[in-house]
C-alpha cells in the first residue's frame, strides 16, 4: 500500500544535503485515513541496496520501497502508536540493525534554554551545546547541537557513518542552534560537524563544546562523560569556599607541561650533596621521548612543587591547541584539555591530587583571541561568526589570530560558560587571563587607520570591559574563594576592584611595571644602582591602587632575554647573590608571587618549549643551593602572616629608610593583620657589605634573624648577624629605637622581634 505523500523536491533536498529540518520529511509522520492511524516511515539511506521496518509492538517487519531516489525508502504501516522503531539495513553482502534518529523528535533544549543563550546569559550552555550522553524514549544515544545560524544545512561525520554527511543531517531550531539524537552513540566516538553556506562551500568543523580532542594532528572531537570521575577534594573545595584569598599565602609555580619534563628522556641523577633529586636528572633529550601524562605527572610534578613549598600551579593554557611549539595561547578546543597529556578524567585526577597534597591549581585562559585553523571557530558557519567581519576589529595580525566579536551575546555567552566550566567540571581554583590589554584596547598594536573607534569615539573596547566584567561577577557569584588573575599591561584603572564600584572585577593583576623596573636594576653594574634607586621604591607609591601580583613569568626568558640567572651581572658567585637578592626582595615586597619553572634551581638557558628543563644542573652545587634557598624562602613566606595578610592594605607596609641611594640599601616593615607582630626588612642591593650600617625600629628588644639570604646553605658568604640583635636605646628613622647591623652582600635579611627572649630579659 502506497500513501507517499512526499514531493520530489523534497526529497532531492535530502538527497542533495540542503534540507534545514529533515524531520519534516525523514521519521515516522502520521496519516489519518478512515478514522485509521496509518504511519508513513521514510528513510535516506546512502548505499543502502534494501531496507526494513522492525516494529517492536507486533515483531514484524515491513518492507520499505524506494521513491524518487534509489537510496530513498519509504513504507507504510497501520497501527495505533509507532515508537522506537527499527530498520534493517542491506548495504552489499552487510547487514545491520539500526533506530532511526529522525524517531527521535524531542528537542534536547528547551525555550528558555534557547532564551537565555541568545539573550548571553546561559552559564551552562555547555551542558546544553556539544555532545551529551543521554537517554531519549528509553533508547540510549548522543544528543548533538551546535550554534551555526548562518549555515545552509549541518550534519554530523563520524566513525559511525564512514563521515559521510549526507547520513546524519540536523534540524535547525528558531535561534540557528542545529541539533539531533543518534541513538546507541556513546563514550569515544569520534565526530566532526559538517557545515554547508548557501554558497555551498563544505567547512569541517571540531565541536566549539566538545570535551575532547584527538591527539593532534588529528582534529576530531571525541563524545566524553564529565560526569563519572569521583572526586576526594571536599575538605579543599569547602575551605576555598570559605577563605579570602587575598589575606592567604599565594607563591605560584608557573608551568608548561609539555617542556617540564618527558618520558623517555630521564635518567635517575643525584645532587650535589648526594640525595635522590625530587625528579629524574636529564642529560639531553633522546630520541622517542614523549610528553608525561597527567597521571605521570601528578606522580612527580606535585611532589617536586610540595617540597619547595609553592601554595599554587599555573599551568600555560590547557585547553587544546594545535601545535605543540606554541605556548598553548591560539586555543581550538576551549572545553577541552589537550590529548598530549591524557583524557579529561586524567586532567581531573591531576587537579584532584594536587588538592590532597594542598596545591591549587590556577589555569591560564585566553578569552582575547582565537587561531584561524580551518577545523576551529573562525569562519565557522560560513561567516564571520565568532569573529568581527571587518579585519580592523577582528584580528590580530601580529599574532596571526581573530577577535572574538564580545558584542554578539551568544559569543559572548560561549566564554562566560566556558570560564565557569573548568571550575565547575575540573575543580580549578584560578584563571589568569591572557594578554587582557588586547581585548581592552581597540588600538593594540594596530596603526592609525588599521582600527576602528567605540561609539563615543575613543579607543577603550567598550564590549570587551562589560564582558569581563561579566565574567568576574559571575565567577565570584558561583565559586567564592577562587582567583581570577588579569595579565593587564598597562594603566587601565580598577582592574582588580570590585564590578560593583566600577572596576573589572578580577581579584590580582600582574604588575608588570614592577617586573620591568626590577630587571632592569639588576641587570646592571651594582655601582650604578645608587644612580636608579627609584627603580626599587616606586612600585610603593602606586602598590595600593590595584591587588597587585608580582611575576616574573615564562615572558622574561624567552627570544634572547636570557633566563634570570643569565641577566645577573658580575662574576659567577656575584650572579648566584644578585638573584637570591631579587627573589627576597620579591617575597617580602607586598603582593602575590609567580615565578616560572627553571628559576628555582638558576637554569642558564632560556626556556626551550621542545626540550626539558636543564634537571642536571642540579648535581652542581651552586644550583642545588639555590633550590634550597627557594625551599626556605617559601616555608618563610607561608609561615609568616606579615608577609601576606596585607598586602593590600598600607597599614601593611612602611618604610625605614628608603633614600640610601649610595649605599643602594632599602629597609621596611611589614605588618600582620589584626595583630602587632611585624617584620623588618634591610635590602644590600650592591656587593660591599657592611659592618655597622644602623636602621630605626619601632620596639625595644632582641630581633632574631629568621632569613638571610647570604646563608652558607644557599651558597652565600654566610655573613650575618649570629642569629639576631639586640636593639640600641638611639632613634634613628623616627622611630625611638635602632639596630646595629651587619649586612651581607648583595643580600636581604629579614628580622623579627622575639617578645619572649624580650620580655625575659627586661623582667630579669
Amino acid at each position: 500500500m502506497s500513501l507517499s505523500k512526499v514531493a520530489p523536491e523534497q526529497v532531492n533536498r535530502i538527497v542533495w544535503n540542503q534540507h534545514h529540518d529533515p524531520f519534516e520529511v525523514l521519521g515516522s509522520h502520521l496519516i489519518e485515513q478512515n478514522g485509521k492511524n496509518i504511519w508513513a516511515v521514510r528513510a535516506y539511506l546512502p548505499h543502502a541496496n534494501t531496507a526494513t521496518v522492525l516494529v517492536p509492538e507486533d515483531r514484524k517487519e515491513y518492507p520499505m520501497t524506494s521513491v524518487h531516489d534509489p537510496h530513498f525508502f519509504e513504507c507504510v504501516i497501520e497501527t495505533a502508536e509507532l515508537k522506537n522503531y527499527q530498520l534493517r539495513i542491506k548495504e552489499g553482502e552487510h547487514e545491520r540493525v539500526i533506530y532511526d534518529p529522525y524517531a527521535f523528535r524531542s528537542p534536547h533544549l528547551t525555550e528558555f534554554d534557547l532564551h537565555l543563550f541568545a539573550e548571553g546569559n546561559h552559564h551552562r550552555i555547555y551542558e546544553k551545546l556539544g555532545a551529551h550522553l543521554t537517554q531519549v524514549d528509553g533508547i540510549k544515544g548522543v544528543y548533538f547541537a551546535v550554534w551555526a545560524p548562518n549555515a545552509r544545512n549541518v550534519s554530523i561525520l563520524g566513525d559511525f557513518n564512514f563521515w559521510d554527511g549526507r547520513k546524519h543531517q540536523m534540524r535547525k531550531g528558531i535561534t540557528g542552534v542545529w541539533e539531533l539524537f543518534i541513538p546507541e552513540l556513546g563514550v569515544g566516538e569520534h565526530y566532526k560537524y559538517e557545515i554547508k553556506n548557501f554558497d555551498g562551500h563544505i567547512y569541517e568543523k571540531s565541536d566549539p563544546y566538545g570535551f575532547q580532542q584527538e591527539p593532534r594532528p588529528k582534529t576530531a572531537s571525541i563524545v566524553t562523560d564529565l560526569n563519572t570521575y569521583t572526586w576526594s577534594d571536599q575538605n579543599w573545595m569547602e575551605t576555598r569556599r570559605n577563605t579570602d584569598p587575598l589575606v592567604t599565602p599565594i607563591s605560584v609555580y608557573e608551568v608548561h607541561l609539555g617542556s617540564w619534563l618527558h618520558a623517555a628522556s630521564a635518567e635517575p641523577g643525584k645532587l650535589a650533596n648526594g640525595e635522590n633529586a625530587p625528579v629524574v636528572v636529564v642529560s639531553e633529550l633522546k630520541t622517542g621521548a614523549r610528553f608525561l601524562t597527567y597521571r605521570e605527572l601528578a606522580a612527580q610534578l606535585i611532589p617536586y612543587v610540595k617540597e619547595l613549598g609553592y601554595t599554587h600551579v599555573e599551568l600555560l593554557p590547557i585547553a587544546e591547541h594545535p601545535f605543540d611549539g606554541s605556548w598553548g595561547y591560539q586555543v581550538t578546543g576551549y572545553y577541552a584539555p589537550t590529548s598530549r597529556f591524557g583524557s579529561p578524567e586524567d586532567f581531573m585526577y591531576f587537579v584532584d591530587e594536587c588538592h590532597k597534597n594542598d596545591i591549587g591549581v590556577i589555569v591560564d585562559w585566553v578569552p582575547g583571541h582565537f587561531p584561524k585553523d580551518g577545523h576551529g571557530l573562525a569562519f565557522f558557519d560560513g561567516t564571520h561568526l565568532y569573529e568581527h567581519a571587518d579585519s580592523r576589529k577582528g584580528e590580530h595580525k601580529e599574532w596571526g589570530t581573530l577577535v572574538f566579536n564580545y558584542s554578539r551575546n551568544e559569543v559572548r555567552n560561549f566564554l562566560v560558560a566556558n570560564a565557569l566550566f573548568w571550575f565547575d567540571k575540573y575543580h580549578i581554583d584560578g584563571i589568569r587571563v591572557d594578554a587582557v590589554a588586547s581585548m581592552l584596547y581597540l588600538d593594540y598594536c594596530r596603526k592609525p587607520g588599521e582600527w576602528l573607534p567605540n561609539e563615543y569615539g575613543g579607543r577603550e573596547n567598550l564590549e570587551a570591559a562589560d564582558f569581563l566584567r561579566q565574567v568576574n561577577h559571575l565567577l565570584f557569584s558561583y565559586f567564592p574563594g577562587a582567583l581570577s588573575i588579569a595579565e593587564e599591561s598597562t594603566s587601565w584603572p580598577m582592574v582588580s576592584w570590585p564590578t560593583y564600584t566600577g572596576g573589572l572585577g578580577f581579584n590580582l593583576k600582574w604588575n608588570m611595571g614592577w617586573m620591568h623596573d626590577m630587571l632592569d636594576y639588576f641587570s646592571m653594574d651594582p655601582w650604578f644602582r645608587q644612580f636608579h634607586q627609584n627603580n626599587v621604591t616606586f612600585s610603593i607609591w602606586y602598590n595600593h591602587s590595584e591587588n597587585f601580583m608580582l611575576a616574573l613569568s615564562h615572558d622574561e626568558v624567552v627570544h634572547g632575554k636570557s633566563n634570570i640567572i643569565g641577566k645577573m651581572p658580575g662574576d659567577r658567585w656575584q650572579k648566584f647573590a644578585n638573584l637570591r637578592c631579587l627573589f627576597s626582595y620579591m617575597f617580602a615586597h607586598p603582593g602575590k608571587k609567580t615565578m616560572f619553572m627553571s628559576m628555582e634551581f638558576a637554569q642558564w638557558s632560556e626556556w626551550n618549549v621542545w626540550a626539558d628543563l636543564e634537571w642536571h644542573l642540579l648535581q652542581y652545587e651552586q644550583h642545588a643551593q639555590t633550590k634550597v634557598f627557594f625551599k626556605a624562602l617559601n616555608h618563610l613566606y607561608r609561615s609568616e602572616p606579615a608577609l601576606y595578610t596585607q598586602d593590600f592594605q598600607q597599614a601593611g607596609f612602611e618604610w625605614i629608610d628608603c633614600s640610601d641611594n649610595p649605599h643602594s640599601v632599602v629597609s621596611f616593615i611589614r605588618r600582620e593583620k589584626d595583630s602587632d607582630n611585624f617584620l623588618v626588612v634591610v635590602c644590600n642591593f650592591t656587593p660591599q657589605p657592611h659592618s655597622h650600617y644602623r636602621i630605626g625600629v619601632p620596639q625595644k628588644g632582641f630581633y632574631t634573624e629568621l632569613f638571610n639570604s647570604d646563608s652558607r646553605d644557599f651558597g652565600g658568604s654566610n655573613m650575618g648577624n649570629l642569629g639576631g640583635k639586640w636593639t640600641d636605646d638611639w632613634s634613628l628613622h623616627n622611630h625611638p629605637y635602632s639596630l646595629d647591623l651587619c649586612l651581607p652582600p648583595l643580600g636581604v635579611l629579614i628580622l623579627k622581634l622575639d617578645k619572649e627572649t624580650t620580655q625575659a630579659a627586661l623582667n630579669s
